[in-house]
């Protein structure tokens, strides 16, 4: 059982892989995308990790318990979703393993020396601000537009934080996709992986992974798609395997 000083009435308790996460009845919730962002990461091995935009906490505690040997920084700037990552780290017994630090990314090059990180990782807001249907709750409000932070602040951090050869692995929007290139050189990064996420067979991509890497040539590879469904509607087989359900 779960001590009730850690779980409220506000919050629910739920299981992904081999991690549990808290998370609020309302509000910003984490979705398949910090899953897909996870298994795409593919760096061998890492001593410094940073996840930028951490929210609850899952991608960071994910990568925590896949480098046993890595330090994690989780940063988030909303304070609520900041507390929730610290309740999470403490109920997944990473304390130690994973910081959670309450700032805004601007900031970050006060916090922590130039290149320091071996792998960041970001699940960014991926629309403008002022543009779309935005949510009345400010919480998933500055998660999914760029009102508190953009690609380009998160860009020009990594570009400062990460290690030479380090690696910038984020899930963005494809029509977005073009802009982020033109971006990601100019801080001193190249794109190197590249993979489309869809729905399922026959449809447009909705999201695509990419990775860049800092100080090195060019040459894009661009991986097979990802499925989410197969034809009959379920979870395709490698949805169950990010989710570890083949395991069970």
């Amino acid at each position: 059982m779960i001590n009730e000083q850690i779980l409220d009435k506000t919050e629910t308790l739920d299981s992904i892989r081999d991690i549990r996460i808290i998370q609020k009845k309302r509000g910003y919730r984490f979705s398949v995308d910090a899953l897909l962002l996870f298994s795409f990461v593919q760096i061998p091995h890492c001593t410094n990790i940073s996840d930028f935009g951490a929210g609850s906490g899952i991608i960071s505690i994910l990568l925590a318990k896949r480098y046993p040997e890595a330090k994690v920084y989780a940063i988030e700037l909303q304070e609520g979703l900041a507390r929730l990552a610290i309740k999470n780290v403490i109920l997944n017994k990473l304390k130690g393993r994973v910081d959670v630090i309450t700032e805004d990314i601007k900031k970050l090059k006060e916090v922590f020396k130039e290149k320091c990180f071996d792998l960041i990782v970001s699940n960014p807001p991926f629309r403008r601000a002022r543009t779309g249907l935005i949510s009345p709750e400010e919480e998933k409000a500055i998660a999914r537009h760029e009102i508190k932070v953009t690609i380009d602040d998160i860009l020009e951090i990594s570009g400062l934080l990460l290690k030479d050869k380090g690696r910038f692995d984020l899930i963005y929007h494809p029509v977005r996709l073009e802009e982020l290139f033109a971006r990601i050189k100019k801080c001193q990064l190249e794109p190197k992986r590249l993979r489309f996420i869809h729905s399922k067979e026959g449809v447009e991509a909705k999201m695509v992974l990419v990775e860049g890497v800092k100080g090195v040539r060019g040459g894009l590879k661009v991986e097979k798609p990802l499925y989410i469904y197969d034809r009959n509607g379920n979870y395709s087989e490698e949805m169950n395997e990010i989710y570890g359900l083949n395991n069970k």
